[in-house]
């Protein structure tokens, strides 16, 4: 008897054993597939630009002379940090300098003469009114007293007259003045010399109408610095000034700083057949991040048109066409397809408003040969750490 039970627990462990192989081997291999899980989270509405946007200074000027000349005195180099008013660049001038010293010799003459004239006119009013009083007592005659008086307005008329000289030619000499400035070049604000054009002894002209020439001077001002980006026509329409935005530059990956925008072009560009897009421009809010940032470095903008805080997400590349994911189930490592009914979403997060609970996870793979409703999978995390 013992025997006989023996036997058939022996064979029911075969039986079993070879049930399992041949489950095992009939099975499919699983596949692959990499997971995101549905949390908590912020959700942002945004939209960024169609190309890459550029750092640009706030002031930046593209200096030369007003009027053509050789360059006499240079004083700036790339690099070299000016004020507001300090000259850069000077053109020959010679003539203009001696004719200022001229004007001022002339004006020095102009005085002296008015004062001796105003002297004279003094004392003949003073003689004026003299002979009036002798003629009221009857010591003058008539006669004396009109060409006294008359006299007295002569010499009058040529005070003023010398006064006038005066004022031409303090007048000369600003004319002469604003000639020299004409030949300097001098810096409208404080900023970096960026670039020079131009070496001592070489002449400059001025660019001749709708032939542009390269500047004397590049002046960048970089303390106030700002995003200049492309947004394409179809979303301008719901981006406004004030709005907040978040920037990224290639230059400091992994990176963001806080920004605003400011200004939305009045006008869309047609940069090529097909393709229009508004300008906007984007400043940073805090002047401390953007300390050492340069001027034409690449930046991406994203402007954020709304936030949702502490509700349910999944990432974006989950969700496939007709809002469906697929639903990963570890008790039998099978995919479930399900609908949901998204909210706020961008190219990272989406919001969940159903068909998702928190804690469940979805497949980010979807393109993934092999994936589908009830396809046998397993998650790559777990797949490389057997």
């Amino acid at each position: 008897m013992k025997t006989h039970l023996k036997t058939i627990i022996i064979s029911l462990v075969i039986i079993v054993v070879v049930s399992l192989i041949f489950y095992t081997a009939s099975r499919k291999k699983p596949v692959l597939v990499s997971l995101g899980v549905a949390e908590t989270d912020i959700v942002e509405s945004v939209v960024t630009n169609t190309r890459a946007g550029t750092v640009k200074a706030c002031r930046r000027a593209n200096l030369s002379p007003a009027i053509g000349g050789q360059i006499a005195k240079l004083n700036v180099k790339e690099g070299d940090r000016v004020e507001k008013g300090q000259i850069l660049l000077e053109l020959w001038n010679e003539d203009l300098l001696a004719n200022i010293k001229l004007a001022k010799s002339e004006l020095k003459t102009a005085r002296a003469s008015a004062d001796q004239a105003c002297i004279l006119a003094e004392a003949a009013q003073r003689e004026a009114k003299r002979v009036i009083e002798l003629e009221k007592k009857k010591l003058a005659a008539v006669e004396d007293v009109d060409r006294t008086v008359t006299n007295a307005k002569a010499v009058q008329a040529g005070c003023r007259a010398a006064r006038a000289a005066v004022d031409v030619s303090v007048a000369r000499i600003e004319v002469v003045k604003a000639g020299l400035k004409r030949t300097q070049l001098i810096a409208p604000f404080s900023g970096r010399v960026a670039e020079v054009t131009g070496e001592l002894g070489e002449f400059v002209t001025p660019s001749p109408p709708g032939i542009p020439t390269p500047p004397a001077i590049d002046l960048i001002d970089a303390s106030c610095l700002y995003i200049s980006a492309p947004i394409d026509e179809v979303d301008a329409p719901a981006i406004k000034a004030g709005m907040k935005a978040r920037i990224t530059l290639d230059a400091f990956s992994g990176k963001s700083f806080k920004g605003e925008v400011q200004r939305v072009a009045p006008y869309v560009l047609e940069k090529e057949k097909q393709a229009r897009v508004v300008d906007m421009e984007t400043y940073f809010i805090d002047p401390e991040e953007y300390l050492g940032l340069l001027p034409g470095y690449s930046a991406d903008v994203e402007v954020i048109l709304n936030v949702r805080e502490n509700v349910l997400r999944i990432p974006t590349e989950a969700i496939l066409d007709n809002k469906r994911v697929f639903v990963y189930h570890a008790a039998d490592q099978v995919l479930e397809e399900r609908q949901i009914k998204i909210g706020l979403s961008n190219w990272k997060f989406t919001e969940i408003i159903s068909g998702l609970d928190q804690g469940e996870q979805v497949v980010l793979s979807v393109d993934r040969k092999g994936v589908s409703d009830g396809a046998f999978v397993k998650p790559e995390s777990t797949a490389s750490s057997e």
